[in-house]
Order: C-alpha cells, then structure tokens, then sequence
C-alpha cells in the first residue's frame, strides 16, 4: 500500500505557505509566482486553514472586495482537510474527491511538513498501473 510519505519522498517536503495577515494581493502574487493553486495558512508550523484559487474567485472577486485590503485569514477555508505522512494514497483520493477539494496539507505530530495535490495522487496511480503492465508482460512475454 502506497503512502503519502512515497510521494513526498519524491516531491520533497516544500510547502508554500502564507500568514492570515498576509493579504489576499500578496498571496495570489506568491500563487502566480510558483504557479500553484493553493498555499497552506499557518500561524509557525502550525496549520490554521488553506487558501486556494476557489477562495479568490468565491471569497474576493465576486464578493467584489478588495485584494489589496482584504486578509487571507478573512477568507482562507478553515479548518481545513489534512492527512498524514503515513495515509494511504486511497484514503486521501477518496477525502479529496468527498470534499471537492485538491490539495492536501501534510501533518505529522501537530506540524506542517508537506502537501499533497490531486496531480501528484493522479501521478502515482498512472506510475503503479504501468508498473502492472510492465509486469504483466515480463510473466506473459518473457524479458525482452
């Protein structure tokens, strides 16, 4: 059973993440800058919710506030869904498809040290099914 902690160990335990006083300018500027669709709020390496496209375009644009003055704590999603490095990959596929969410935050003992997103999930089932097919055609062809 494949875990999340297989796939941070491929992706790393990079997290982008952004204060709730931060605001919501400076976090979509932070989201374009390494295009990603989502950072992790945190108070130190505590996690106190997420802030995703979805919120801007819900929270801020068409409730027609401000970007420059409005915070992220005032329109992050919290308390938000996380996991842990030892979740199966299946447990998280199922919460984030429950939720309609993408991304994940990764906690282990109270502490934020990765994210996980719907791509990565999608990576690691495409990665294990050609695995599969390899195999299957090393058992019916032989080694070629």
């Amino acid at each position: 059973m494949r875990t999340v902690r297989d796939i941070l160990a491929r992706k790393g335990p990079d997290v982008a993440a952004v204060s709730k006083d931060a605001s919501v300018l400076d976090a979509a500027r932070i989201m374009n800058e390494r295009r990603i669709g989502a950072l992790v709020v945190t108070t130190g390496d505590q996690v106190i919710g997420i802030f995703t496209e979805r919120d801007v375009l819900n929270r801020v644009v068409a409730a027609q506030r401000s970007a420059n003055t409005t915070r992220v704590g005032e329109v992050m999603t919290s308390p938000c869904a996380c996991c842990k490095p030892e979740t199966a990959l299946e447990e998280c596929r199922d919460v984030m498809t429950e939720k309609k969410i993408r991304h994940l935050p990764v906690v282990d003992a109270g502490r934020l040290c990765g994210m996980i997103s719907i791509g990565d999930l999608m990576a690691a089932e495409a990665h294990n099914r050609q695995t599969t097919i390899e195999y299957m055609h090393e058992y019916l062809y032989g080694r070629t």
